[in-house]
């Protein structure tokens, strides 16, 4: 495995001849990446490719939220998860995990999926260089040298396929180019934490027909969380100082672009992904009973783990894919091969540690909590493999009537082990008999064909309709290989051993576009997009049958205004939306910790977005968003397990639950009907801005900050006190000097140093919390030319 000094000084290399400015004889560029080919050299017009082709902004009827290169640099210059740090940075847009780092959960207008079981699908699919990234691993790939990120909002199903009922995010990387070209920074913090990003690229021949693009990320960060248990362990963890809390991060990538002609182009592109880590770090009694808040004592940098070997974690991902191009004259021909695999494991003290650590309940009280070993869980992915292919014709994109239509057919599959371990609890008091290895090993295949055409017609100068539909086959089949089960001292599986769920859906869409002028544009929008069905396997590791979720549908409809003025250089849009997901797919925990699927009759979403670009004079920036949101779950027969505990011989909810209740054997359900949506915040804020000083020539002083605030946001499917957070923030800010397109500068991230609550885990356990990262501070370098 690449050592740190190694990946240092590789990833420095690459940044530092990224910035030479005479490399290759290369002029400086206005931005680090290439972005999406435009369709005008405005620099200030906003090109997006919702619509799998490159196109002002202004003419998409689509909401779209772009973020740059240069933003997502500030994002994790001390090398925070370029996934989770999007969270909250454009309206309706949020990301958690409760995984750690390989498992990122995306939501988009409040629709998104709190299930942490590795074959979980989610209502937002991630697009990696035209590539659907499908399993949850995949889509923790981290993104570096980037030319831009889109977030398209609401269904995408036509041209994007299944799985998007929520929306997708979309990223494309900085691509190879006929002239030499590079970006690059390096960041340095608190914890050791190191951040490089950089790329570079030009042309392999003299004629320009063969070029390339390196690109390399590195991230680093030292333990800084101490293990203070002492007691029995189950599976040898050992406690100590600052042995939890760091992670390696090395990713690369190599693209070759071959235009032997003017017609063709061919794009190879390889990837690598390196990772170890943790899993998310569970803070066993870190909210007051009755509130929300952490108690004057809780110190992120103390845990008391006796299971799990300090949240051991650690990934591997590669890939290729092939993208070739051929324009026929009145149509170009694309067709889009990919094959990916990951392979690796995580471990996660699922209970928060061994004892109360905050003024919580001791693990010597006689009829106490369950303190102590009430399990680890480990999910083992031994290997998957995902291949896609997809084929499009589509028209030039320049005349009256504009069409595409494609196919695409798609294989995945996997062999995952889940095991559960702990200590037996006799009268409530922890033993010292280990509970034998519970584990299942699972076989899983997802295939899924669809058939695709989209159309738009100028009815007038100023009026398009744009229409598309699809047809979408998708099946899955998870089967039971292996098992090896205790439950309640029966050994044994309870379910049929392999399940197999398949559906055929349309989606499509309706939009009119308006251009009232140069400045500004109207649309309305319907669409369907349909999730296909879900099986959830891990349940087999307590000798339970799968559970399933039919497939759901959400039906969208949005309008909007679009605008531009003072040259481009002031951008304010606004959308209103409101939404209908059919059998909508939701997913609860048991006493076990088991995810647990379900479908609810219907759940509705309404709210407004807006977003503000703006640079009214060259030494000054700014953005800002806002998101407004109503989700309510509509269904009076469904109920959600309540974490619960026992107390003295009596079964009682571990937290303050304001839903109904019954009480079936040891178990409490809420009925969640009227509900809102886990994780679906009912507003977000956000403003990012920036002022230069000029101090003559081409230096400058500048300093910049970015925000982001969310409201009232529930973590699970019952309405609790503990489990939710209104207000959450977070500050950055940056200050330093720039001469021409380099930087020198002094970041902090989480300035204010706030104690979010951003995920809960609601079983049997006790009130255990997972926070934001600390304060980071460090400094970083930065430049770019082309």
């Amino acid at each position: 495995m690449t050592s740190f000094k190694t990946s240092t000084l590789l990833l420095a290399g690459i940044a530092t001849l990224a910035m030479i400015p005479g490399a290759a004889q290369a002029q400086s560029a206005d931005a680090p990446a290439a972005a999406p080919a435009a369709t005008t050299e405005d620099p200030n017009t906003i090109v997006v490719t919702a619509q799998r082709r490159s196109e002002n902004d202004m003419n998409v009827p689509v909401a779209v939220s772009v973020i740059k290169p240069e933003a997502l640099t500030d994002f994790h210059a001390a090398g925070a998860d370029t996934l989770l740090s999007l969270s909250g940075k454009v309206p309706s847009l949020y990301v958690e995990t409760s995984t750690g780092r390989i498992f990122p959960r995306f939501y988009i207008r409040g629709l998104g999926n709190i299930d942490f079981y590795l074959g979980a699908s989610q209502p937002v699919e991630i697009i990696q260089d035209d590539v659907v990234a499908e399993h949850v691993i995949l889509k923790s790939n981290p993104v570096f040298d980037v030319g831009q990120i889109e977030v398209l909002k609401g269904p995408q199903g036509s041209l994007f396929g299944r799985n998007t009922t929520a929306g997708i995010i979309k990223f494309d990387s900085a691509q190879p180019t006929e002239s030499w070209q590079g970006q690059g920074s390096i960041g340095y913090g608190r914890f050791n934490s190191v951040n490089a990003d950089a790329g570079i690229g030009g042309p392999l021949t003299k004629d320009g027909t063969l070029s390339f693009r390196l690109s390399g990320l590195y991230q680093h960060r030292d333990n800084w969380i101490s293990n203070t248990y002492t007691g029995p362990s189950d599976d040898g963890t050992i406690p100590g100082h600052n042995v939890m809390g760091g992670f390696n991060e090395r990713d690369g990538r190599l693209q070759l672009l071959f235009k032997p002609s003017s017609a063709l182009s061919i794009r190879l592109s390889g990837h690598v992904r390196d990772y170890d880590g943790n899993a998310s770090i569970f803070y066993r009694d870190s909210i007051i009973p009755g509130t929300n808040k952490v108690p004057a004592s809780f110190d992120r940098s103390v845990v008391a783990y006796d299971e799990a070997q300090n949240n051991v974690q650690s990934y591997q991902t590669h890939g290729l894919s092939l993208k070739a191009d051929y324009d026929l004259g009145p149509a170009t021909l694309t067709s889009i091969t990919a094959w990916e695999h990951a392979s690796g494991f995580s471990r996660g003290d699922t209970d928060g540690g061994a004892a109360a650590n905050f003024g919580g309940v001791s693990t010597t009280v006689p009829g106490g909590i369950c303190a102590a070993g009430c399990g680890q869980s480990q999910g083992r992915l031994r290997g998957l493999d995902q291949w896609s292919q997809e084929l499009r014709l589509a028209s030039p994109g320049t005349g009256t009537f504009n069409w595409q239509v494609g196919g695409m057919y798609f294989d995945a599959r996997d062999n995952t082990e889940f095991d559960q371990r702990g200590f037996f609890l006799t009268s409530n008091v922890l033993g010292t008999t280990p509970n034998p290895n519970n584990w299942v090993l699972l076989h899983d295949v997802n295939t899924s064909w669809a058939v695709f055409g989209q159309a738009s017609y100028k009815l007038t100068e100023a009026l398009t309709l744009t229409g598309g539909v699809r047809v979408t086959n998708d099946t899955k089949t998870t089967t039971l290989l292996k098992a090896n089960n205790v439950v309640s001292g029966t050994t044994g599986f309870l379910g049929a051993t392999s399940v197999r769920l398949s559906a055929t859906k349309p989606s499509f869409d309706a939009s009119l576009l308006y251009r009232v002028d140069h400045d500004v544009s109207l649309f309305a929008r319907v669409a369907r997009g349909f999730r296909g069905p879900t099986i959830q396997g891990r349940s087999a590791v307590f000798g339970a049958p799968f559970t399933t979720a039919n497939a759901e549908t959400n039906t969208s409809y949005e309008a909007g205004v679009k605008t531009s003025f003072l040259h481009n250089r002031v951008h304010f849009n606004v959308t209103g939306f409101y939404y209908n997901v059919d059998n909508m797919q939701l997913n609860g925990n048991d006493s076990n910790g088991n995810g647990v699927l379900f479908n609810a009759r219907r759940g509705t979403g309404y709210g407004v977005e807006a977003e503000l670009e703006a640079r009214p004079v060259d030494n000054f920036r700014i953005n800002m968003g806002l998101s407004l949101l109503h989700t309510q779950i509509e269904d009076s027969t469904v109920y959600a397990q309540v974490g619960a505990a026992v107390i003295g011989g009596v079964a009682v909810p571990s937290e303050t639950v304001l839903n109904p209740t019954v009480k079936v054997g040891n178990n409490y359900f809420a009925q969640i009907n009227g509900n809102t949506f886990p994780n679906a915040p009912d507003y977000n804020f956000n403003i990012s801005a920036r002022y230069d000083i000029p101090v003559g020539g081409e230096s400058k002083v500048f300093v910049a900050g970015d925000f982001n605030m969310q409201g009232k946001t529930n973590f699970v499917l019952y309405r609790t006190i503990e489990y939710s957070a209104d207000g959450n923030n977070e500050l950055g800010a940056k200050v330093g000097y720039a001469f021409g397109k380099y930087e020198i500068a002094a970041f902090v991230r989480n300035l204010t140093n706030n104690t979010n609550l951003v995920d809960v885990i609601d079983t049997s356990n006790y009130r255990a919390g997972i926070y934001n990262e600390p304060r980071i501070f460090g400094l970083m370098i930065s430049g770019s030319f082309r």
